[in-house]
């Protein structure tokens, strides 16, 4: 299409409701060809905060020579504006065309840094790589060239980028008020092995003169000098993470642990210790990325992002404040303070804060079309469906399109989500096998046909690329909405079900299950007698009250 307007306007629609510092709270997980299953490269994405996500698809478009961009504030005020390129890719969610996602993880490091000047966010940074970029290496030059060129607004960031061939990290933060440019570095993990990132800087050391790996501003360690960040001649080697995002017991607690957890799971002979996240004095630090057990395949990594520390010491159904049925969610703030002593609930990958997730496959032997694929769930991850949308696709799910916070709908995919995830907590260590078994059987379907749908895309392809276009995109389209339909029916089957603390069985007649034993004897250990069913009512030994 061609424009033929002067100016356009830029909003990624996704994170249009977030507000504040709850946003600043994701988790990412890379994966090389090498070390998944198939040789998809993969990244995930949960972005947290509370809000309710809109998920979003940008046609292709054509720009004259004269066209210029308009770079707002979420209310629509214009903050400036970019020149216009000549063209720009398709976009669904945070994958574009060729197959190219990125995704992304705040880090706050030196509050001092951020440019209130400089005109382009992250999110900005993003969807414009999205719309002018082929590569990760191409979205790489695309945003820091932005940035050198307009100036870069947000605190720090990691961005996860990949592509059909490599996946990339980068690591990004801003000269301060008046500055120019950013200070950034990415890396190449290494085909084979894995990383991932969680609101704390992970990038250490990196070569000065390998390109083809390792790219980086120019400035990125004589500014960490100027600034006191770093002393050459402490003899002690630059690092990106702990010149500008330094280690303190808080940011390891809140971010290490999901790196540990992720590590522990994949690579479960490496026994890596949770020493460095509970900030165990001269604990080493996490490797920025590993070598998997084995292959990884789409479903692993499906777990991996589901997770609170289960089958661990910080697990989090477990104890008492996990109530009697061993809800993992723990309600904000995430730190609180008793007799001005603070303390801080543990902070999981799978959190009821999460707007949106996605799990992204890039295959470059398939066409574009079909090789692209952006499995996109909404809230928890822990009680989300994923389901499939090919890049290629030009609707997207109508139900995934609408709703706020502001007014609960059965028509919002979010609030449907959302309404099962809430729900469960009343009786989670019940409900969440009623979840799962869904959430089992439905990505089970659709990873099972998988291939037959992608092997007549593929044919189709072949003779009328539009056809095929309309035919990922009528599967993606009603799959989303046969999930979103059948989750719904799952929270009325679990309101019947679950009613007034009853569980009923198969034929409906319900049951008292009362509260387990573990839970009971907590609340006899903090009441010991009023529960006393004896008229004369004698002491209980403590002994008795222990598990």
């Amino acid at each position: 299409m061609k424009s033929h307007l002067l100016k356009t306007t830029v909003c990624l629609t996704v994170f249009a409701l977030m507000t504040g510092p709850q946003a600043e709270a994701c988790t990412n997980l890379l994966v090389t060809g090498g070390a998944s299953h198939d040789g998809s490269v993969m990244i995930t994405y949960t972005c947290d905060g509370e809000f309710h996500p809109h998920l979003q698809y940008t046609p292709a478009a054509d720009w004259g020579p004269g066209d210029s961009l308009d770079i707002t504030e979420w209310g629509g005020k214009v903050r400036g504006w970019i020149k216009q390129v000549p063209h720009t890719c398709a976009v669904v969610g945070l994958m574009n065309e060729h197959q190219l996602t990125i995704s992304e993880t705040t880090f706050s490091g030196h509050d001092t840094l951020q440019n209130p000047d400089g005109l382009l966010h992250y999110w900005d940074m993003m969807q414009l790589a999205l719309q002018r970029a082929g590569t990760a290496r191409e979205a790489i030059t695309v945003m820091t060239g932005l940035v050198a060129e307009y100036g870069y607004r947000s605190t720090g960031e990691s961005f996860s980028i990949a592509d059909t061939k490599e996946a990339w990290i980068m690591e990004m933060i801003g000269p301060g008020p008046g500055g120019h440019g950013a200070e950034w570095v990415a890396l190449r993990v290494p085909d084979g092995y894995i990383s991932c990132h969680a609101n704390k800087a992970r990038i250490g050391e990196f070569p000065l003169k390998d390109p083809k790996n390792c790219l980086y501003s120019d400035n990125v360690i004589s500014f960490a000098v100027e600034k006191g960040y770093y002393d050459p001649a402490s003899g002690e080697p630059f690092r990106f993470c702990e010149a500008y995002c330094p280690a303190t017991p808080k940011n390891r607690r809140y971010a290490d642990a999901r790196v540990w957890s992720i590590f522990r799971r994949a690579a479960p002979s490496k026994d890596f210790p949770p020493d460095y996240h509970r900030a165990v004095e001269g604990a080493e630090s996490y490797p920025l990325w590993i070598k998997p057990d084995r292959p990884m395949s789409l479903s692993d990594v499906f777990a991996l992002m589901r997770d609170h520390y289960e089958g661990t010491d910080f697990d989090m159904t477990r104890g008492i404040d996990a109530g009697p049925y061993g809800t993992p969610n723990r309600w904000r703030p995430i730190t609180w303070t008793i007799d001005s002593i603070e303390y801080v609930w543990e902070r999981p990958i799978s959190t009821q804060q999460t707007g949106f997730s996605f799990v992204s496959q890039s295959r470059g032997w398939l066409p574009d079309g079909v090789g692209g694929l952006f499995w996109y769930g909404v809230d928890d991850t822990y009680t989300t469906c994923y389901i499939p949308l090919y890049c290629c696709i030009d609707t997207v799910p109508r139900s995934f399109t609408v709703g706020s916070l502001k007014k609960f709908t059965w028509e919002s995919a979010w609030w449907v989500f959302n309404f099962v995830a809430n729900f469960a907590n009343l009786k989670y260590s019940h409900m969440i096998q009623d979840i799962q078994a869904v959430q089992c059987d439905i990505e089970g379907n659709l990873l099972a046909l998988q291939p037959s749908v992608e092997k007549t895309a593929v044919e189709i392809g072949r003779s009328s690329p539009e056809l095929m276009t309309r035919y990922l995109t009528d599967y993606s389209v009603r799959q989303a909405e046969l999930t979103v339909s059948r989750w719904k029916g799952l929270g009325e089957h679990l309101i019947v079900k679950y009613n007034d603390g009853y569980v009923k069985d198969e034929e409906g007649r319900p049951r008292e299950k009362g509260y387990p034993e573990s839970w009971l004897r907590e609340v006899l250990r903090s009441r010991p007698e009023q529960f006393l069913l004896k008229e004369k009512r004698e002491e209980v030994p403590e002994s008795k009250l222990v598990d």
